[in-house]
């Protein structure tokens, strides 16, 4: 009797657990007096659109509460509708970013933040900084840059890599604040630059992207999601500025 008791009352406990579990693409009480926003509210698009467009790429889908990047694993002769994404909204100033991410082997992707839309930017990589996102593993080679998740790409590579298995959700947090860049991944700080030292600008300058605007201080633009041509799911992105 005591035991059935006891399975019971674990059981409750578990019940309990998993009803106080938050929804994803949801604000906490604690998040919203933060002063926090969604970025995708897991039913749709809206609030983003194709960078430098107009509607959104098909291939761009929402399943069950998460954007997934639908790309085929075999060859097809129907082309893709194709695609980054961007933000409606322009952010301006500091700001605190978070988002969930999982990938499969051979994923390539990326968060994207400061773009600048313009005819003259017809690729979204020219104009914004890149947090990268992908196949840790598949990536590593014996030379700079081996492309792991929270590189900034072609600036400076993570000081720890800190994946989670292929399959499994990864947490990604970047923030600005007072001029001070950090990327955190899994919750272990991968990325801590300042933005005004001679370091940050000799490593912009080292990757050919010194005429981008955030490279010359103008911290300001939409936030992107990457398709290249690789599938990747997302979920649970947000926004908070300061």
């Amino acid at each position: 009797m005591f035991f059935k008791r006891s399975a019971f009352s674990f059981l409750m406990c578990l019940s309990c657990l998993f009803a106080q579990a938050q929804a994803i693409n949801t604000l906490s009480a604690q998040e919203k007096k933060e002063g926090w926003k969604l970025l995708f509210n897991g039913r749709d698009l809206a609030g983003w659109h194709r960078y430098n467009g107009k509607g959104t790429p098909a291939s761009w889908k929402v399943e069950q509460g998460v954007l997934h990047l639908d790309v085929p694993k075999t060859a097809t002769d129907k082309p893709r509708d194709s695609g980054d994404l961007a933000t409606d909204a322009v952010i301006s100033g500091d700001f605190e970013f978070k988002a969930e991410f999982k990938i499969e082997k051979y994923t390539n992707s990326g968060f994207f933040f400061f773009v600048e839309e313009a005819p003259k930017n017809e690729k979204i990589y020219t104009t914004a900084l890149e947090v990268q996102v992908g196949d840790d593993k598949l990536y590593q080679k014996a030379v700079e840059h081996p492309h792991s998740s929270g590189d900034l790409f072609g600036i400076a590579d993570v000081r720890i890599q800190e994946p989670q298995p292929l399959g499994s959700w990864n947490k990604v947090d970047v923030s600005l604040k007072k001029n001070k860049l950090t990327v955190s991944i899994n919750g272990y700080v991968v990325q801590e630059h300042d933005v005004t030292s001679a370091d940050w600008k000799k490593r912009v300058a080292a990757k050919a992207q010194k005429g981008v605007p955030f490279a010359n201080g103008k911290f300001v633009g939409r936030i992107g999601l990457q398709d290249w041509n690789t599938s990747v799911w997302f979920r649970n992105i947000k926004l908070k500025t300061l």
